[in-house]
């Protein structure tokens, strides 16, 4: 026989996040059989009342491995939320036939996705992108236990611990070390500390008038040559290529088929010919 689970509310994590957390922690905990009864009700029916109960069960643990990330300067109901994401993620994927509780199977997504937000937001220029250097901004922000930079010997522990080189566990110290910083200076930065502002000693190459110059010569020469071998071609191969290429509506295969009278497949050699003169009289 079922157990009987009574309705719950669907509480989200906006406005007071005290709230939120009271609420969640109001929800009752699934005991072993329950919480069985509904994955089964899920993997076999696709029951998404089965579903809701699971995640809104375990929105209690996502705020509690939130709160472990509170050290990143990011706000704690944004944690929660890709947290839950995770959890659904998790329901998702989860099997009674594991063997396990719910709430250990979803601790890798949960984290997974709190992961995520923390490396997209935490700084605006990415500070880890490969999977190794992902595994070591978590693991160096923990062992860091003080302001001062890691001794060689420290930093060869932990490379030795996460299987990487010692440089690399260098290289994610000083991006940690690093900070963002405003591309244009405060309206109340005063002239002795405005100069400080990138906006002020970057240089934009892209207004130098000599690479300009130079872009729009070789722009006026490709469009010659290219005129030019277009000429070299017979009628119908030049009104393919421009219909096909140099149009603002490219017409289709079975288009210039239908207007020549032969094949798709005809027009297409005809296209593929003409390409590689226009590319070989290019080259030359």
């Amino acid at each position: 026989m079922g157990t009987s689970l009574r309705p719950i509310e669907i509480y989200t994590p906006v406005g007071n996040l005290e709230s939120y957390v009271q609420a969640v922690n109001s929800i009752p905990i699934l005991t072993a059989e329950e919480e069985q009864e509904l994955a089964l009700r899920f993997r076999d029916h696709e029951d998404l009342d089965a579903a809701r109960h699971l995640v809104m069960a375990h929105l209690r643990f996502v705020v509690h491995i939130a709160k472990s990330y509170a050290g990143y300067g990011l706000a704690q109901a944004d944690l929660v939320q890709e947290g839950n994401i995770g959890l659904m993620k998790a329901v998702k994927r989860f099997d009674p036939e594991y063997g396990v509780r719910l709430v250990s199977f979803a601790v890798h997504w949960i984290k997974a996705e709190i992961h995520e937000f923390i490396l997209r937001n935490w700084r605006i220029v990415k500070v880890a992108t490969t999977k190794a250097q992902r595994k070591l901004f978590f693991n160096l922000r923990s062992a860091k236990k003080k302001l001062a930079w890691l001794t060689n010997d420290e930093a060869n522990a932990v490379a030795s611990d996460l299987g990487v080189e010692p440089k690399v566990v260098r290289e994610m110290e000083s991006r940690l070390a690093g900070q963002d910083t405003a591309f244009d200076a405060a309206s109340d930065d005063d002239d002795d500390s405005a100069y400080q502002a990138p906006a002020n000693y970057l240089e934009d190459k892209r207004a130098d008038p000599a690479l300009l110059l130079e872009n729009q010569n070789w722009e006026e020469e490709s469009n010659g040559r290219l005129y030019q071998a277009l000429t070299q071609l017979d009628d119908r191969s030049k009104d393919i290529i421009e219909k096909r290429w140099l149009s603002e509506k490219k017409a289709t295969l079975h288009d210039l088929a239908d207007q020549y009278g032969v094949s798709a497949e005809r027009i297409r050699q005809l296209e593929k010919n003409a390409m590689n003169k226009v590319k070989g009289m290019l080259a030359s």
